[in-house]
């Protein structure tokens, strides 16, 4: 008793060929279904080639395309002329021209000497299959299937929808619990004939032949009508991507492809010649007895998948447009952002930088330039600090600059006067620390030598801008870590809400602050807001200032913030 291997083939016919060629050298018998679409010629050299293998046959011809019942067919034919030609064959095993067996043939032959009646076919329920991919599972065993889904989607689409309007439903025949699973099985010639010899075949076929996908479907179910010793699995390995295409084996996977310890593997790609080589030599590995376990590789192949589908932190894959929404978070690592706090303090950039021994940066999306730490006009990953360059893609400017200096914090200032277009982004990233003092930006305005109606107008846009700024942070959607202090409150006790930034920002320095930065001169800061209510406009952000003094409850002569140790 033997083992006979049914091969689809419909492309790479030297590859078909080699592997036939080997199976045939070990005892196996095969028969080649070859895909009607190949040309003739191309089918007469493949056919002569084999020609001097008389174990060898080729089946009846049928036109396949993916999802349609001739690839069933395919293998009815074959199966029909391995049953009919190689009585000594116990097992059929389906296989494609792209299959390349693993393991030594005797294993193969040994494994299935010692499970005489034991069908090896993926067959789960409906219910139970987590991987079908197109939003089709029961239904597509009660809708009918007639246009072809790569060729004529558009009525395959439209069919479908107009089935699902009209509630249509055909009858499951009766006696058929519908079961799906991969179209690569190995079945006894016991169950195999069963199948193929049922009386009731041409009612069964009518059936499938307008079910989805039927190659997944017709011996799965019909398989479970004549044998109950059923084991659940393939012998071949086949993986596919979250998008239902198989992943292709190449050269670089030969280690990969050993540890699984499976007999076969598809889809290998045709010139992967070290596959080829290694595993169709005389030196390929015997494993003995070794279980077929692709369980090792799959936490790689899950990897895969999501590497492919949400990639890595902070970078867009740049060969295809990306989706809204995929990203894997917005940027790779956590940066802080200080909104007012350049206004309000004196060389307060310096001053944080010694603090939490983090790259401090000006305003990097002020209008005129890109003020990067200390001044450089070319910084990590070669962005400049052209503005024009920055404001062409504001999102992906900041993406870059966290993701080209990885390993170290990033701070950054900001204001109303800066490009607003990469405030939303911000405050929806789960990566930034974004504080502000609002209310700061009528500081420079009231240092300023302005005339005061230029001084109020310009008030009023920049009170505008940073309230749009603080409805972006406030927003249900905001991922980011956000504190907000008004100036008034910021400036009655600074200290407390600065020792809570530097415990963020430098988690490792456990210091207590003993100073703050020297702050501004607001000596007449209140006045000043008086006068722009006076004229009409309204400054309500900075909060609440005594117009008689320069702050609330401040004396009136300036003095350096500090704290007080216990």
């Amino acid at each position: 008793m033997t083992v006979g291997i049914v091969m689809l083939v419909h492309e790479a016919l030297d590859r078909a060929e080699q592997v036939a060629r080997h199976w045939s050298r070990h005892g196996c018998p095969v028969v080649i279904h070859v895909d009607k679409q190949v040309k003739s010629r191309a089918l007469a050299g493949f056919a002569d080639q084999l020609s001097d293998l008389k174990n060898v046959r080729f089946s009846k011809r049928h036109r396949c395309e993916w999802g349609t019942w001739s690839l069933v067919a395919a293998s009815q034919s074959a199966s029909e002329l391995m049953l009919h030609d190689f009585p000594e064959v116990r097992h059929v095993f389906l296989a494609s021209g792209s299959c390349l067996p693993l393991r030594p043939v005797e294993e193969l032959k040994q494994y299935l000497e010692d499970r005489p009646l034991t069908n090896f076919i993926e067959s789960v329920t409906t219910e139970d299959v987590p991987w079908t991919v197109g939003g089709l599972d029961s239904e597509r065993f009660t809708l009918r299937f007639p246009f072809s889904w790569k060729k004529q989607r558009y009525l395959f689409d439209r069919y479908v929808r107009l089935q699902r309007r009209l509630r249509y439903k055909r009858r499951i025949p009766e006696g058929l619990v519908p079961h799906l699973g991969s179209q690569w099985w190995c079945l006894t010639r016991q169950t195999l004939s069963a199948i193929l010899e049922d009386p009731d075949r041409k009612y069964y076929d009518r059936y499938f032949r307008r079910v989805w996908i039927p190659d997944e479907s017709y011996y799965q179910t019909l398989v479970r009508l004549y044998s109950s010793n059923i084991e659940s699995r393939s012998l071949t390995l086949s993986k596919f991507d979250f998008q239902g295409k198989p992943h292709i084996f190449y050269d670089d996977h030969l280690q990969l492809l050993r540890r699984s310890n499976c007999f076969v593997a598809r889809k290998i790609w045709p010139r992967a010649n070290r596959l080829y080589n290694t595993f169709l030599g005389s030196d390929a590995e015997s494993l003995g007895r070794t279980e077929p376990d692709p369980g090792k590789i799959d936490r790689i192949f899950a990897k895969a998948v999501e590497r492919r589908t949400r990639g890595r932190a902070g970078l867009v894959m740049q060969s295809r447009f990306p989706y809204d929404g995929w990203e894997n978070g917005k940027t790779c690592a956590p940066y802080s952002v200080f909104q007012g706090f350049s206004d309000l303090f004196e060389d307060f950039e310096e001053w944080l930088g010694k603090v939490v021994n983090a790259r401090v940066h000006g305003e990097l999306f002020a209008p005129g330039r890109v003020n990067f730490h200390g001044g450089q006009k070319v910084f990590n990953g070669a962005l400049s600090d052209s503005a024009a360059l920055r404001d062409y893609n504001p999102t992906a400017f900041l993406r870059n600059l966290v993701w080209n200096t990885r390993g170290e914090r990033q701070c950054f200032m900001l204001s109303p006067r800066d490009t607003q277009k990469i405030n939303w982004y911000m405050s929806t990233d789960s990566n930034a620390q974004i504080s502000v003092i609002s209310g700061t930006w009528a500081v420079p305005l009231f240092h300023s030598n302005q005339n005061f109606s230029e001084i109020r107008k310009e008030a009023a846009r920049l009170q505008k801008i940073e309230t749009e700024f603080l409805d972006a942070l406030r927003n249900s959607h905001a991922k980011a870590r956000v504190r907000i202090w008004t100036m008034a409150d910021f400036v009655d006790s600074p200290m407390e809400p600065l020792q809570s930034i530097i415990d963020e920002v430098g988690p490792r320095n456990h210091r207590r602050l003993t100073e703050a930065p020297r702050m501004v001169d607001l000596n007449g800061f209140g006045q000043f807001l008086q006068n722009l209510k006076n004229q009409g406009m309204h400054p309500h952000l900075m909060g609440d200032f005594a117009s008689s003094d320069s702050g609330p409850d401040r004396p009136a002569s300036q003095r350096k913030p500090y704290l007080v140790k216990n």
